[in-house]
């Protein structure tokens, strides 16, 4: 039975149907005044608040690899880019909490997040883009994460529930490597998970864990959007052919062999790691460029696959 309630909070009173004996503070426990001395039940409020959350986001989307140093989070900056580019709303959470390059990539490291009147306001870059990550919350990026999985479950949780993401129609949240509590608790959380895109490099080092992430995905029974092959061969700047450094094709025939998409490969472009250093994602520093071009139709078959058209989902025409 649900009735409705009054939300208590320092800046703004408010009725919403919530179960009657849950809380119904419309921001994180750690956040709470009361998070000391609550007795109420934690686990159903922290539920009932990601889903009000992740209601009024289309499409959640995870980025994951299972093994580090594929490129994984240069991948996920440029795909949520390209699709807010393709003309659609985005939000940007970055899950990684021992490695949060996200700001870096973004040019945003000397960003702090703020508390707004329902729980931590994400940065809203120039363009759009909403982006959240424990990197926009410490104060010394060099400092390294040493966090028990309890802790890093509790902030989990404030970074689905407790950000103000408001609508939109793409969450892309870009996991740590591997299958550990992250993923598990993210999955656990989110209500109808529309899907996971899995990066790898061609070398069978890499593809290895790549199958392991499918599975993983599988076995959770969320869809797997497909399989993105990144350093997929170097362009010579001096005679233009192709050079396959770390071989090529591989994403594409784990993906034929395991019966999940393959949608597309990201060449290795040193504007990629300069863009990245910089600040600026490739997709907005070099539009025409190949790097771009590849992950813009990354970007147009990840909407194609969850069946989304920017000009119906966000009321305009492409970007």
């Amino acid at each position: 039975m649900t009735k409705t309630i009054e939300i208590k909070n320092m800046r703004d009173t408010r009725t919403v149907a919530a179960p009657a004996k849950d809380c119904g503070y419309f921001h994180g426990c750690q956040t709470c005044d009361e998070n000391d001395t609550c007795k109420l039940d934690r686990a159903a409020h922290k539920k009932w608040l990601i889903n009000k959350r992740m209601a009024d986001i289309k499409y959640k989307v995870l980025v994951g690899s299972n093994k580090g140093g594929v490129g994984k989070s240069t991948t996920t900056v440029n795909l949520a880019c390209a699709l807010e580019k393709l003309g659609y709303k985005v939000g940007l959470a970055d899950a990684d909490l021992h490695g949060p390059n996200i700001p870096k990539m973004l040019g945003i490291e000397n960003v702090r997040l703020r508390g707004d009147k329902d729980g931590i306001a994400p940065h809203i870059m120039p363009a759009g883009l909403k982006v959240a990550s424990l990197g926009l919350l410490i104060e010394d990026q060099n400092e390294p994460v040493v966090w028990r999985d309890a802790v890093k479950y509790e902030f989990i949780i404030e970074l689905l529930g407790n950000i103000t993401w408001g609508k939109l129609d793409f969450l892309i949240i870009d996991l740590p490597p591997g299958t550990g509590n992250e993923h598990i608790t993210i999955m656990d959380f989110i209500p109808n998970l529309d899907g996971v895109v899995v990066v790898s490099t061609p070398q069978d080092v890499a593809l290895l864990d790549a199958r392991k992430m499918i599975s993983f995905v599988k076995e959770r029974n969320t869809p797997i959007i497909g399989i993105v092959e990144n350093m997929s061969g170097l362009i010579c700047p001096h005679c233009s052919g192709e050079i396959d450094v770390f071989k090529k094709g591989g994403g594409e025939r784990v993906a034929s062999e395991l019966g999940v998409p393959f949608i597309g490969a990201i060449p290795l472009d040193s504007e990629i790691t300069i863009c990245a250093d910089k600040g600026v994602p490739v997709v907005q520093a070099y539009p025409e460029s190949p790097s771009t071009k590849a992950f813009m139709a990354v970007a147009e078959r990840c909407a194609i696959f969850l069946g989304a058209h920017p000009e119906q989902e966000s009321g305009g025409g492409a970007a």
